[in-house]
């Protein structure tokens, strides 16, 4: 719905369904599949070869120098005995999403450097996750899926409005040092994070994700809580990796408290820091093999 202005009004259209880009229908069956059981077990594993975008990801994943395996992995149940069941069905729900880039009016926005910039925070999160006391870590399959999914927002934007999206990302690219959240809050009075949120609860996702999208440039709001640590966990790291392949500026300042929140010793953040440069280089390697 225009609001006048040839643009239209991104509030209401957020609240009319058909507007928003239906869940891709493999992400729906993945999601919705019991892995406490062998027909959950298998039915994953089907779903998966099926499909041949997903099965080269969850392989290339299986062999990328970060999991390390000890042989080359050629199949897609050895991923899943090397991976586990639920981070390939975190990988592979992820992956089936992300899938929607092609469907989308690219215009201004470049797809690619949103599909590398969400597997360089995933991988990034993993590794931020190894330094943190073991009682306080996440999951890796939450952590892989927040991570891929986190900024999906300005898909739902790319969706709703072409014009305005291109507006935006001419914008970020022209006020490149700007925090992406004023200059989105100047065109848009919507930000990415709520746009994201608002097609997550209508894909019917987990309500901790949906927290994450939410808030993950706002980790101090009460709301945040149900998806903490991972939300805090994403605002670190994006600030770790400022402008890392799409441009969204944030603000680099992390402060001991916000450290000590992770259960992480500010003494150690340049260690931490190297870590995460080093997880990001293997999310290029990995995620240009499939551009």
């Amino acid at each position: 719905m225009s609001n006048g202005s040839g643009h239209v009004d991104l509030r209401q259209a957020i609240n009319n369904l058909d507007a928003l880009p239906a869940m891709p229908v493999i992400a729906q069956r993945l999601l919705a599949l019991k892995l406490d059981s062998d027909e959950g077990e298998r039915m994953l594993l089907v779903l998966i070869e099926q499909d041949p975008q997903i099965s080269a990801k969850i392989l290339g994943l299986s062999n990328s120098a970060m999991v390390g395996a000890s042989r080359q992995i050629k199949t897609v149940r050895e991923a899943a005995m090397l991976l586990g069941l639920k981070r390939v069905q975190s990988v592979a729900t992820s992956i089936a999403i992300m899938s929607l880039m092609t469907k989308t009016p690219a215009g201004k926005f470049n797809m690619q450097d949103l599909w590398l910039h969400s597997f360089g925070i995933a991988f990034a999160l993993l590794g931020l996750a190894r330094v943190m006391p073991h009682n306080m870590r996440p999951q890796d399959d939450q952590i892989f899926l927040a991570g891929m999914l986190h900024d999906i927002g300005y898909l739902a934007l790319a969706f709703l409005d072409p014009k305005q999206s291109d507006k935006l990302h001419t914008r970020l690219a022209a006020e490149f040092d700007r925090p992406s959240m004023e200059v989105e809050q100047e065109i848009l009075e919507i930000c990415h994070d709520e746009l994201g949120a608002e097609l997550a609860v209508h894909w019917n996702l987990p309500k901790e994700i949906i927290a994450v999208l939410r808030y993950h440039h706002n980790p101090d709001a009460a709301e945040a809580e149900i998806g903490q640590p991972l939300v805090r966990m994403i605002n670190i790291v994006e600030k770790l990796l400022p402008s890392f392949g799409i441009i969204e500026f944030v603000a680099p300042d992390i402060s001991d408290e916000e450290w000590d929140a992770l259960g992480i010793p500010p003494s150690k953040a340049e260690e931490v820091k190297e870590h995460i440069d080093e997880q990001a280089e293997q999310a290029i390697q990995f995620a240009g093999s499939f551009m």
